[in-house]
């Protein structure tokens, strides 16, 4: 498998292959919470179904770098992704189409200092209502690592600055503040930038954001006047409360046992969320009592998911395909409310 890959690729896959086993749920970190079930099973659903008409909505090209990290959802169907070892903004169309918007400049050293990984990557993303991108550059470099914003028709700038020895991964907008969050993997800490840009302020390094041996604090969500946030290493999800001052509430861990976990995505139904499981290669539906589900795997088309997200009904999934190094895909569901 691994002969097929490129020197960078052969890093990522053995990074995350390591990861996957750091979390495996045996370990002392995947304890379940006070207010989670020690742990969770199929039977903890209270939906027989609820993803159905799993399809493979576009292809993507491995040897063009094209590892699907991270995706946004606009009106009318169409999704934009960060192809994250091309370094690339892309647009999806519904009919599966790829329009390159962007490709964010290549570091003087190649990214070769880019923490966990040695090669630079483009990660989260998110939409405005305007149409502005906001996204996320992991470099290793003080010159490019940071936040960037690509507005309709522009060209890419960066905004904000993060540190070069971390790792930005998760983005979130807060539109009502006009406020970003940013998770860094590597340093443990939730970032705040506003869309404006400027300079970041730490906004949480609460102890569960940590890495324990690869990345932390990975996928994020604003849900309910809370940060939301996933934790890899530990397989779990947190929520932070945003306080009336702005500042972060206490950590409460929601969910234990989920190795490998990335990106999620909340369902509409209160705290019930969807994730993403990197090494299983496993979408979970996570109930807010913390016990969880699988709703679709490999057989589906998933080859080491990164990202999801729902529009609606429609629920869509990212697949990089790091460790399995083939068919990076963007799968399109249903959802069964």
């Amino acid at each position: 498998m691994f002969k097929k890959l490129s020197r960078s690729a052969v890093s990522t896959a053995v990074l995350v292959a390591a990861a996957a086993v750091a979390i495996a749920p045996t370990s002392a970190s995947a304890a379940a919470p006070a207010s989670a079930p020690a742990s969770a099973s199929a039977s903890a659903s209270a939906e027989p179904t609820p993803l159905s008409r799993a399809r493979i909505a576009a292809h993507f090209d491995l040897s063009k770098g094209q590892t699907p990290e991270n995706l946004a959802l606009a009106p009318g169907g169409v999704a934009y992704v960060t192809f994250a070892k091309a370094r690339q903004i892309a647009e999806i169309s519904p009919d599966g189409t790829t329009r390159i918007l962007a490709t964010l400049p290549e570091p003087a050293d190649g990214g070769i200092h880019t923490s966990a990984l040695g090669f630079p990557l483009t990660v989260g993303i998110v939409r405005a209502h305007d149409g502005t991108l906001y996204f996320l550059y992991a470099t290793g470099t003080p010159d490019l690592t940071g936040v960037w914003r690509l507005r309709p028709g522009g060209q890419p700038q960066r905004i904000a600055a993060l540190p070069a020895g971390g790792l930005p991964n998760g983005l979130a907008l807060d539109p009502r503040t006009r406020t970003l969050y940013v998770t860094d993997s590597v340093l443990g800490t939730i970032w705040r930038v506003p869309t404006t840009g400027g300079t970041p302020i730490a906004w949480s390094t609460a102890p569960e954001l940590a890495p324990a041996g690869f990345l932390g604090a990975n996928g994020l969500k604003i849900h309910n006047g809370a940060v939301w946030v996933t934790n890899l290493d530990k397989g779990t999800v947190l929520r932070i409360p945003v306080l009336p001052d702005g500042r972060a509430g206490r950590v409460r861990t929601k969910a234990t046992g989920l190795p490998g976990i990335d990106d999620f995505a909340f369902t509409g139904r209160g705290d019930q969320l969807l994730a993403t499981l990197n090494g299983p290669g496993q979408v979970a539906l996570v109930q807010p009592d913390g016990s969880h589900s699988t709703v679709l795997s490999q057989a589906d088309g998933l080859q080491n998911p990164t990202a999801i997200a729902l529009r609606g009904k429609s629920v869509y999934v990212t697949s990089a395909a790091y460790v399995t190094a083939q068919d990076p895909n963007l799968l399109h569901a249903h959802l069964n409310r």
